[in-house]
Order: C-alpha cells, then structure tokens, then sequence
C-alpha cells in the first residue's frame, strides 16, 4: 500500500500543476461555471428577390434589375466579414417566360451558409428578369429554406418592383410564418412605387422612390437586423425609484405568442437596472413575475438605440409565523374581495408581494380567516396565528362520526372521523370549543350515537373518549 501511495503521489503533484492555473484563472477573474453567457444568437438574412419581366423597366439612371443586382452587390460586400451572420438567396419571376404565367417559379439559388456573399453575388450578375410575381409562394417556400436551428434569428428582406400577381395572400403566409416562429417580421424595400398598403400587413415596409432611397433603405434593413439594441427594465417602487429587483421578467412575442427572454432582473454595482442585449425586431409582451404579476404589452425597441422600460411593482413582504411543530401548514393568498388564488404560502415563510391589501385563508383546522392584511412598500408584514393544540380522539372501534366547532350558531363541520382508524385519531386543532360525534358501525340503532364536548388549548395534547361520560 505504501509502495502505490509513493507511485501517485507524482501523478497527483503533475495533476494539480496542469489544473491550477485553470481555477486560479477563473478565481482571479472572478468567473463561475454558471456565470457563463449564453451564445450570440445566429443571424441568418434570406434575399427574396424579386427576377419578374416588370424589373426590365426603366427607372432613373438604368433598367430596375441592373440597378437592384449593383445595389444588393455593394451591400453585400460590406456584409463579407460580418462575424455570426449567414445569407441565403431565393429568386423568383426568372425560370420561365411571361406569358403563359408560372406561379411556381420561385427557387433558392443560394442557400445559407457563412462568407457565401462572393457566390450570391454571382448569381445576382446572371439573373435574367422573365417571368411573373408569385410573392405568397415564394415566401411561403422560403420557411423552408432556414435550417432547423434553436439559437438563430431568421430575418427575410423582400426586394420587388410589384404586388402578388398570383392570387396569393402573402399576408397571411407571413402571418403564419411568424406565429410559427420561423421567421421574425419580414421587411420590404418597394422599388419605384409605393406599395405599402399591400405591403404593411407582410411586414416593415420601405419605400425606394428613387436610388438613393433605395440604397438608404437597403442599409437601414441591414442596420436594424444587425446592431444591437439594449434595454433596461425599470421596476419602480411607490416613490418611482427604479429599486425593485431580483424577479423573473418573460419577454414574449406579442404577434406569435412565443417566449424569447427569461431575465431575472438584478442591479449592477451602482445600483441600476441592469443592460440587456434584445432583438429589436420584435414587438414584446412582457410578464414581470411579481405576486400577482404584473404584464406589459406593446413594448417596441429601436434599432440600436437604449430603450428603458418602466414598470410600476412596488413591493413588500408577508411574513406567516406560527410556533407550532406543524410542518408546511399551507395559507391561501388572495386579493382583497377577489376568489382568485395567487399563491399559497406555508408558515414560517417570507414571500414578497405587490403592495396593497389581501385575504388570508389558513388551512388549519377550523379554517381561518384573516382580512385586510396590508402589504407595504419594503416593509414587512407580521401574520401570526396560535401554536394548535392536540385532540386524541379515542373511538375504541370502527364507526361513523364527525368533528365539529362549537359556536353561538351551531355546530360547524371540520372533519370526518376515518374508518380505517378503528382505534384513535390525532388531530391538530386551533384553540377552541369542539365536539366529537360518533355511532360504532356495530350499532344497529340510531339512538346509540354518542357525543362529546371538549376543549382545545394552545400547545396541548387533551384525549378525547365518546364513550366515557
């Protein structure tokens, strides 16, 4: 044993000069394995582009098609070496010839993969405008041409000099696109007319009168699917002061209904809300997951710009203390002169609340019932009840009967004795007047039930025997 000991020794000594300066660099930077951010979504851009025989028409200094293919060109060079980002090409309008119309003439001549801007720019160059303007199909094959991908951001820009010449609905495959979550909202740049009565229910609509517009929007497009965008949730207490925190807040969108965002706000070092980094493409719903929670809806972001959200959840806390032994005795919460239950809280717990007032309804036996507690900004509100007392209930055999309160009305019902407890039952009452009921199953009469009165106090154990006067 001692000889092995010797022989690993040097291996172990080896070991921890090979890890030490992985944990001595993660201790001095202060960095634990769960602290570790989440992956840069992948930004993936589909061109849907529109190759139809109207694009050979003439418009300010050249013909629409040799126009777009050299504007759509120079953008993507400066997308060349944009990190995290994937393009994909899909023309439509350029197989076949006009007439006969070919509503199927949509096809992905580029799809997605990383530094392809060079090859979707040879494409570009020998694309020959022929056909006519299927936009509903083609968006609707285009929800195809997105590899499955749990962490991307899917982004379609439309380039057309037309509407759907197809009977199509393109509003509505773009509808269908986004509640599915295939795709954020599309964007749209309409060449040499204004299309966007058509095209406002498909997505961001840009209108490119002329080149230099086109060549704006074509960089705006760009601009707002590339850059980031912070926010900061302001969760304000009674004063307006941003001081609320340490509550999970879920950004949904507001048009498919998905979840995007799970944040569970905190406060840097100055004691300010904290940056998040989100996708400004979207329209948000957001849920502050407060008791009762509070939701906000309709939030927009700009594009590259800091967005702050204020929301109103002042807080306070609710303390339930009982000195009893009795483990997770469970308390229902409810605001004031509302049934809805927010949430039930055990005893000998802290929870946190928005403030304002609330009923209390203790499952303890009797029930009890505390209203108008009132919950107070960064104060904390004390409900105490009495430690119970125990009742041994001695029945001796098998038979029916019930417990009851004693009050000035009559008898309250709390409990039925169980069957299968032929001998005794233990139950923990709040100090009080009670009365056991019971007929042995034996008895074949009525008249053979028996009664008794007893009393309850704090901290007490009393037994209880029906049947000794």
């Amino acid at each position: 044993m001692k000889t092995t000991a010797r022989k690993a020794l040097p291996f172990l000594i080896s070991l921890w000069v090979l890890t030490a300066p992985l944990w001595q660099h993660s201790l001095c930077h202060g960095q634990k394995p769960e602290e570790i951010e989440k992956p840069t979504p992948l930004t993936r851009i589909l061109f849907v582009f529109d190759a139809s025989q109207s694009m050979y028409g003439r418009w300010q200094s050249d013909l629409k098609i040799n126009i777009a293919q050299r504007l759509l060109s120079d953008l993507l060079d400066s997308l060349a070496l944009v990190d995290n980002l994937e393009l994909a090409l899909r023309v439509y309008g350029h197989q076949k010839n006009f007439p006969p119309q070919d509503c199927d003439d949509s096809r992905l001549e580029v799809s997605f993969s990383g530094n392809n801007a060079k090859r979707i720019k040879q494409v570009l160059r020998g694309i020959t405008p022929r056909g006519t303007t299927p936009i509903a199909y083609s968006l609707e094959q285009a929800g195809s041409d997105f590899p499955p991908c749990d962490n991307c951001r899917n982004i379609i820009v439309l380039i057309t000099d037309g509407i759907e010449e197809c009977n199509g609905d393109p509003c509505a495959v773009s509808r269908a696109l986004q509640k599915k979550g295939l795709v954020l909202k599309p964007f749209i740049i309409g060449i040499g007319k204004d299309f966007k009565t058509a095209f406002d229910c498909v997505g961001t609509y840009y209108d490119a009168s002329d080149e230099v517009a086109f060549s704006k929007a074509l960089n705006v497009v760009i601009s707002q699917a590339l850059n980031s965008t912070t926010a900061q949730v302001n969760l304000l207490d009674t004063e307006g002061n941003p001081k609320e925190t340490n509550v999970n807040m879920t950004f949904y969108d507001r048009f498919s209904g998905l979840i995007k965002y799970n944040f569970i706000h905190t406060l840097n070092h100055k004691g300010l809300p904290d940056t998040l980094v989100i996708d400004p493409l979207i329209t948000y719903r957001m849920t502050v997951h407060t008791i009762p929670p509070v939701h906000v809806d309709s939030i927009q972001l700009s594009a590259g710009r800091h967005t702050i959200i204020p929301v109103s959840c002042p807080q306070g806390s609710l303390y339930l203390k009982s000195g009893s032994t009795v483990k997770n005795l469970p308390c229902i919460i409810r605001q004031k002169g509302l049934m809805e239950t927010i949430n039930v809280q055990t005893f000998n717990t802290q929870e946190n609340y928005l403030t304002g007032s609330y009923d209390l309804e203790v499952l303890c036996l009797p029930r009890l019932i505390i209203g108008d507690v009132e919950i107070m900004q960064s104060h904390t509100t004390t409900v105490e009840i009495p430690v119970p007392g125990i009742a041994v209930i001695q029945k001796s055999a098998n038979g029916y009967g019930s417990l009851y309160q004693e009050t000035e009305n009559g008898l309250i019902w709390l409990y039925n004795f169980r069957d299968s407890n032929p001998s005794q039952e233990t139950v923990m009452l709040q100090p009080g007047q009670y009365r056991a009921v019971f007929r042995s199953k034996y008895a074949d009469r009525s008249i053979y039930t028996v009664e008794k009165s007893f009393r309850v106090s704090s901290g007490e154990t009393i037994h209880v025997k029906p049947y000794q006067k």
